[in-house]
């Protein structure tokens, strides 16, 4: 009977008008997780740019630690040579050039990490002023990706709106009982409802229909469904 040919054929067109809704729906709602790895990505950027702030600062105590530490054993330095000239044995004289060598050893060890220190700083500044130009480059592109994606945003919706306008025009035409049957078949099987057989084969399960259901399939006159995965079948021309 060509009526029910006619009525698989509407079906066969809401199922294509669901299937993309569904598509447009999962791109919509994949936005959100997008938008979180964009501001994540930044967020990591703007952290290491902070723990290296971090590291600045502690190296520059550091060195200023250092630095305090060798002007304050030049000091106690020329306290002790003035202090040479006033000394009246030789044990004090050896014991004020002991301590003046010790001295001037802590200020040669100071030193070098001073200059280590300063070493330091300098790779870290750089590494700073790399990383901000790179933060500065990724931030102009999410701020580009997010416009895109917006913009992608509201091209969905509104496809969404005229899908369902669509659906709701197409599914007037089909027989409320088919309808219902149609929509408890999607329901049941968590997905398509509507199966085509190509070479006696069932597309939503790959099993292949018996001859004589693929028989009464080409004639069209009644509704039929696949014997394993339960799908509305229909014929569908080579």
């Amino acid at each position: 009977m060509a009526n029910m040919k006619e009525q698989i054929d509407i079906l066969v067109k809401l199922q294509k008008i669901e299937i993309e809704s569904d598509d447009v729906k999962s791109k919509l709602s994949s936005v959100s997780e997008k938008l979180d790895s964009f501001d994540a990505e930044l967020k990591e950027f703007e952290q290491s740019v902070i723990d290296k702030k971090s590291l600045l600062d502690g190296l520059n105590k550091k060195y200023r630690s250092y630095d305090s530490e060798v002007q304050t054993n030049l000091d106690m330095i020329k306290k002790s040579q003035g202090r040479l000239v006033a000394v009246k044995t030789n044990r004090e004289y050896q014991a004020l050039l002991k301590e003046i060598e010790e001295l001037k050893k802590k200020n040669s060890q100071s030193e070098d990490e001073m200059l280590l220190c300063l070493d330091s700083i300098d790779e870290t500044e750089k590494n700073i002023s790399v990383e901000k130009d790179e933060y500065s480059t990724l931030k102009e592109k999410v701020s580009s990706d997010k416009e895109i994606i917006m913009r992608e945003v509201e091209h969905g919706k509104e496809r969404l709106v005229k899908l369902k306008a669509e659906w709701s025009s197409i599914s007037s035409k089909v027989k409320p009982e088919l309808l219902k049957r149609y929509t408890m078949v999607g329901q049941r099987v968590k997905g398509t409802a509507l199966a085509s057989v190509k070479k006696s084969v069932c597309s939503g399960c790959n099993i292949n229909l018996p001859p004589q259901m693929y028989n009464e399939l080409q004639r069209c006159d009644s509704l039929e469904f696949c014997p394993n995965c339960q799908r509305i079948v229909y014929w569908e021309q080579s």
